[in-house]
């Protein structure tokens, strides 16, 4: 199970690499079209802008599992005991309301967002979303086995904290 998680972020690391190195060609191309030839390619800047989208969502799945989110911990590094154990577990619980209600929504827009389609490439803007889809459920999953592992004491609720910098 170890391989097939490790292999899923890596996956996920590769596309994120690749959206972004397509829309720097893209992007780049464009900007040469413009200047030298007077012209360019209708399709990349919509390309580009899906690409993005898709990048966004990818890294932040990619950022939950890195613990690099950013975090709000003055008060979570001057608690101890219980009341650390509380606020981190409150903390992971918030987390997942906020991938359900991203959940909901992205339900309730589904038959508008399969109707829509991208203006100069016909994609169908439900196909651009659907990334958003599997950001909710991957960072919904991750929390829960945080969750999991902090209610069964296999982590300690400091190791759930973002590291910051002290002084900083």
């Amino acid at each position: 199970m170890k391989q097939l998680i490790h292999w899923y972020f890596k996956a996920l690391e590769g596309v994120v690499v690749l959206c972004l190195a397509a829309m720097c060609i893209m992007v780049f191309g464009n900007v040469v079209l413009r200047h030298l030839f007077d012209s360019g390619i209708n399709i990349s800047e919509e390309l580009s802008r899906f690409m993005f989208i898709w990048l966004i969502f990818l890294g932040a799945i990619l950022a939950m599992r890195e613990g690099g989110h950013l975090g709000m911990d003055m008060l979570v590094h001057r608690l101890s005991g219980k009341a650390l154990f509380a606020a981190v577990l409150l903390a992971q619980c918030t987390t997942l309301a906020c991938c359900a209600v991203l959940l909901w929504g992205l339900l309730r827009q589904h038959a508008l967002n399969m109707a829509n389609t991208g203006l100069v490439t016909g994609i169908s803007l439900g196909v651009v979303y659907s990334v958003a889809y599997l950001c909710a459920a991957s960072i919904g999953v991750m929390t829960v086995v945080n969750i999991v592992r902090l209610l069964s004491g296999r982590v300690s609720p400091g190791a759930l904290v973002a590291v910051s910098e002290e002084g900083a």
